[in-house]
């Protein structure tokens, strides 16, 4: 066994082993375990725990891989998903947590005072979660794939099993001391190879600072001007200049993350975990600065990245890398199927130009950028094989506490809040563990035909998710004069024109084939991408919402009795399940 498959290994199934022994003594036993964690965690706790829910596969894998090849673009996602927490802190969480119940449908069911509106709930917080699970299920095939030496599918299939074991044990409880620990080991994953690179590259061992810095070989340059330079001098855009799609395109991506983030449900039950609203404030502000400590690194992790790559290819200027003296780590994805090279001059060199015709790096994943990087860089095997584990830290928290959200959704909302009121509390712990189950199964299964790389897959999610529940949260909370039908027609309305336009670009269900536009930008409407078309979909949520208002009248006065309350977040007591 070589000795980066020991450290892997030892990284890995290490880190696994603690996740497995927290669960087992965190292991839910009442309902209030499983779905708020008995309300007894404390802030500080709550925000690391949060920090591990936050940043999923698509934060720790694909952002740096986004921002690596698309430069100043990939920034939307840096923006979107920082100002969506802080939308999510200041204007829903307190305020949700003053109200007190366990679920995001269960708040808009008392809020809007229908029965309808919570089912509807249901429907927009499965399709959304559904989806973005898809995205940690990419993470940690691309992880398992690569550091195991494993297939995709069954690296898949082995992280499908870890976080059924520790999800469906453990409940909210065990999976909130499990993301502690997940927390401690993606961030050291993260910062340690960052901070051995910019050392490397610039001498500051800082890589925020390092990204500003000049070329540790005494040119002067400095490290952003010299990849700018590389990446036009074969053909690319500038990296620092490049935007996504235009400027409108930039900001819509950017309004629909941060809308998406503010609505995504399995987040939100976070702040149902401990005891005040107080604390609820206070997990808001730590979560922010543990989110903080890897997304200030991501860009200069991206940077450095694609310089790295780009002096692997062609270490001198108009002289490509030939094929048979790759590098080991080349050699490594190439067997995963997610680096791919084609000699189509028959040169035996490498030529990584813009010019698809020219371009014989036919298939660089981005999911992969941050998991390469450790071994891109020369550095040592502990380090690669950290990142290995941090990767899958990132993925597995994540899908954790997505499943929680789609079984608290069915087994609480559904089939006690509406299909079965008299289910006993064993009976609906047992429900929540069944439901969570055939979750990870569909999870899984959709995992292994992925509509795109984890962050693409992720902003699709945070679409569906602004479109139609941030907007009947945000009215819920800040509108007395919304009803039940105004939240319904809109909730319905939001998620259906994103879905109708993210389909007919994307495939109908991501199926290959049924896409009836296609992904190409002279059929997107005013420039706007799919993964963008969030803030549409909420903008026509909104405005069917206050129309209907209009039509059939303001709510009930007990209603507008209880959004006068909610504004006033003191006093709230333990999260209730009735």
């Amino acid at each position: 066994m070589s000795e980066l498959k020991l450290y892997t290994y030892i990284a890995v199934f290490g880190s696994f082993a603690i996740y497995f022994a927290i669960a087992w003594f965190a292991r839910a036993k009442t309902t209030s375990d499983f779905y708020a964690a008995g309300g007894g965690i404390t802030p500080l706790q709550n925000g690391m725990a949060i920090g591990a829910d936050w940043m999923s596969a698509a934060s720790f894998l694909s952002m740096a891989g986004l921002i690596a090849f698309m430069g100043y673009g990939g920034s939307v996602f840096l923006m979107g998903w920082t100002g969506g927490f802080v939308l999510l802190a200041t204007l829903l969480a307190p305020y949700m947590r003053k109200h007190g119940k366990f679920t995001v449908p269960e708040f808009i069911a008392d809020r809007y005072d229908s029965k309808t509106a919570r089912v509807v709930a249901i429907v927009c917080l499965i399709v959304a979660s559904v989806t973005y699970i898809i995205g940690q299920m990419k993470g940690v095939g691309v992880a398992f794939s690569r550091f195991l030496e494993v297939d995709y599918d069954l690296g898949l299939g082995i992280g499908m099993i870890v976080v059924w074991v520790y999800a469906v044990l453990g409940g909210m409880k065990g999976i909130t001391y499990t993301q502690i620990a997940q927390y401690c080991v993606l961030i050291f994953a993260y910062t340690i190879p960052a901070v051995f690179i910019s050392l490397q590259l610039t001498g500051n061992p800082i890589p925020q600072l390092g990204l500003g810095s000049t070329l540790a070989d005494g040119s002067g340059v400095y490290l952003l001007d010299k990849i700018d330079m590389v990446v036009t001098d074969l053909g690319f855009k500038e990296y620092t200049t490049d935007n996504m799609g235009g400027t409108l395109n930039m900001f819509a991506y950017t309004m629909s993350l941060m809308i998406g983030t503010a609505g995504l449900p399995h987040v939100i039950m976070r702040f149902f975990t401990v005891p005040t609203v107080k604390d609820a404030r206070a997990s808001a502000g730590y979560a922010l600065v543990f989110i903080a400590l890897l997304y200030t690194v991501a860009p200069a992790v991206g940077a450095m990245a694609r310089f790295n790559l780009m002096n692997t290819i062609e270490p001198s200027a108009g002289q490509p890398l030939e094929y048979e003296k790759r590098p080991q780590w080349f050699k490594d994805w190439e067997k995963t199927g997610l680096l791919k090279f084609e000699d189509k001059n028959g040169d035996g060199k490498i030529q990584y130009v813009a010019d698809p015709v020219k371009n014989e790096m036919v298939k660089i994943d981005r999911d992969i950028m941050v998991l390469a990087n450790p071994a891109i860089a020369n550095l040592p095997n502990w380090v690669i094989a950290l990142v290995a584990a941090g990767g899958l830290a990132a993925a597995l928290s994540t899908a954790a506490g997505l499943l929680l959200a789609i079984s608290s959704a069915i087994s609480h909302d559904l089939m006690k809040g509406i299909l079965i009121p008299n289910l006993s509390e064993k009976s609906e712990l047992k429900a929540s563990r069944i439901v969570m189950t055939i979750a990870v199964i569909i999870a899984g299964y959709l995992g292994l035909n992925p509509p795109g790389f984890a962050a693409g897959t992720v902003a699709l999610a945070f679409g569906l998710a602004g479109s139609s529940l941030f907007p009947a949260l945000m009215m819920g909370i800040f509108s007395k004069k919304i009803n039940g039908q105004a939240a319904v027609a809109g909730m319905c309305s939001g998620l259906g024109v994103t879905m109708l336009y993210v389909f007919q670009h994307k495939g109908i269900m991501f199926i290959p084939g049924t896409s009836f536009l296609g992904g190409m930008e002279q059929n997107w409407f005013l420039g706007i991408s799919p993964n963008a078309f969030g803030v549409v979909g909420a903008i026509v949520n909104f405005s069917v919402a206050f129309i209907v208002t209009k039509v059939t009248g303001d709510a009930p006065l007990h209603i507008q009795q209880l959004v006068d309350n909610l504004r006033y977040p003191r006093g709230a007591g333990a999260a209730s399940d009735h």
